[in-house]
């Protein structure tokens, strides 16, 4: 015997009656409505091989032609039956099944399912076996199927059920810029990365994502996969990234706790590698939002310089302490001073006094101008992936002297002040990527100006003398090619030590780490962003 049926809704009628049995009156009144309520000549004690073989095929049959209500009343357990076979067709997206009973073991029959499965264009058959046991009802004394979901497919259990869906993993192959693959977990501070890339252009990059029946527990998890509906097939993102520097840059902060660094190319703002050592969902690299300390005034540097108020060679003593506007004192770290400074030597000693006494030169908000206009910070970056794109507060009195040396309420991360190192080189914002735009086609930031070549000349020799002979010059010592630097600590309320920072470029590279608690730029993120370079 072989039960052929496709899928459909039963008549309305039968669907009323059938509802209201199962809902008010449990399994036998279902019956009861099945059969005509006939209860004459029922009988007691085992079931026979004609009432199994009968039983098994009246069930088969109903649920073949899709009549749940009908094939629910052949159960001892009506109401899971129904629910059951409803999300047959439902969840597991079943639409014409094929059954077809085979040997009988006493009140067992086994039988063959052959189902179509169909979910969105993809269509596959599907078949296995399965059985089910006739038992006698314990109040109508009719022959049943003891229902358990097993019937549905051998390897549910008592509270699983089926589900077709797209698999978890989507098939992305996600590949550097020279055509290496990255793998999940080769590159741990990665992964998350990846991930995120794989869900964003898994559809962008050509890929077709694999499609299964699989168990779903009570909870909601997914289970054994029983059957491949579509295999799907790999697309490929090709990013920026370098697998060498990535590499690098993982050693590199696998040796300080809290520890975050960005390297990217100044001439394209392609980035080359993003690393942290905290293992977490959040990216400090890229998402993080701090402030960035001393190294913020290479920002600030252009700002007075573009605005004439200062030159590289114009004595700007450093005292032990200063104040804007008789406002909160600021300090040096370490309480240290040079009274006979130039500014470029402010800046090679990172001299926040200094800094602070030039505050009243330029007007409120011309900082943050000159963040957003030249170096693109608080633009919306399109990078590929979700990242924080640096807030610069463009108020007066503490605040402006604070924005000043990168204190207060400036927010950064690795990624923007690699990104203003990288400017600082050029002279012209480039907005960091991740994923080549041409891939989603989308818009990238752009800045209002570029420095012009005077400014960009001072500011260049102002962080070469940073690097050789000031707070950078043991990190970057030995390094050749066009090199500068920029060191910071940043002071953090309700922490003991400083943050470290260090941002710096050579040649073609520039990078940024940040080190929480780490103290001095020049000794706990210095070392990090020197790795990163030597690989660049």
């Amino acid at each position: 015997m072989q039960v052929l049926r496709v899928l459909g809704k039963v008549a309305f009628g039968a669907a009323t009656a059938g509802l209201l049995g199962i809902a008010g009156y449990g399994g036998y009144n279902l019956y009861r409505g099945v059969t005509g309520g006939d209860t004459t000549g029922l009988r007691d004690g085992p079931v026979t091989a004609e009432e199994t073989r009968q039983t098994a095929r009246e069930f088969l049959d109903a649920w073949a032609d899709g009549n749940d209500m009908l094939a629910a009343g052949y159960t001892n357990n009506a109401e899971a039956a129904l629910g059951a076979l409803s999300r047959y067709r439902d969840d597991a997206h079943v639409r014409r099944v094929t059954l077809t009973p085979g040997a009988e073991h006493g009140t067992t029959v086994s039988f063959t399912v052959k189902a179509e499965v169909v979910f969105d264009k993809a269509t596959s058959r599907w078949t296995y076996t399965s059985r089910l046991t006739v038992v006698r009802g314990r109040t109508t004394k009719k022959p049943l199927v003891d229902w358990e979901p097993s019937v549905l497919h051998p390897r549910l259990g008592a509270t699983d059920t089926l589900r077709t869906d797209l698999a978890d993993n989507s098939p992305v192959r996600v590949l550097d810029r020279d055509g290496k693959e990255l793998p999940q977990g080769r590159y741990p501070s990665l992964d998350p990365v990846l991930t995120a890339l794989r869900s964003r252009y898994g559809a962008a990059v050509g890929g077709a994502t694999r499609v299964e029946v699989s168990v779903v527990k009570a909870d909601g998890t997914t289970g054994a996969t029983l059957h491949v509906v579509a295999k799907g097939k790999p697309g490929t993102l090709r990013t920026t990234l370098d697998a060498a520097v990535q590499k690098s840059a993982e050693e590199a902060v696998a040796t300080r706790d809290g520890a975050s660094v960005v390297a990217l190319k100044p001439s394209t703002g392609e980035i080359l590698a993003v690393a942290n050592s905290d293992r977490t969902e959040f990216n400090a690299a890229l998402q993080g939002q701090t402030a960035p300390g001393s190294t913020f005034k290479i920002v600030t540097a252009a700002t007075l310089l573009e605005a004439g108020k200062v030159t590289p060679g114009l004595p700007v003593p450093c005292p032990r302490t200063a104040s804007y506007a008789q406002g909160m004192p600021f300090h040096n770290v370490e309480n240290g001073e040079l009274p006979g400074a130039t500014f470029a030597q402010d800046f090679a000693a990172s001299c926040n006094t200094a800094f602070v006494s030039l505050a009243g030169a330029v007007p409120d908000g011309a900082v943050a101008e000159e963040a957003r206009s030249v170096f693109g910070i608080g633009l919306d970056w399109r990078v590929g992936i979700t990242t924080f794109d640096g807030a610069v507060p463009s108020g007066g009195g503490d605040d402006k002297a604070a924005a000043m040396i990168g204190q207060g309420t400036v927010q950064m991360n690795p990624l923007t002040m690699a990104s203003v190192a990288a400017t600082a080189r050029t002279g012209t914002f480039k907005q960091p990527v991740l994923v080549p735009p041409s891939v989603d086609h989308r818009e990238i930031a752009t800045s209002d100006r570029s420095l012009g070549p005077a400014t960009v000349a001072q500011l260049k020799a102002m962080m070469r003398l940073t690097a050789t002979s000031g707070t950078a010059a043991s990190a970057m010592s030995g390094l050749t090619g066009d090199i500068g630097a920029k060191t910071g600590s940043a002071e953090i309320d309700g922490q003991a030590e400083t943050n470290a920072w260090f941002t710096a470029y050579r040649d073609d590279v520039a990078a940024a780490a940040v080190v929480t608690a780490g103290g001095h730029g020049g000794d706990a993120a210095g070392p990090v962003v020197r790795a990163v370079l030597e690989t660049g």
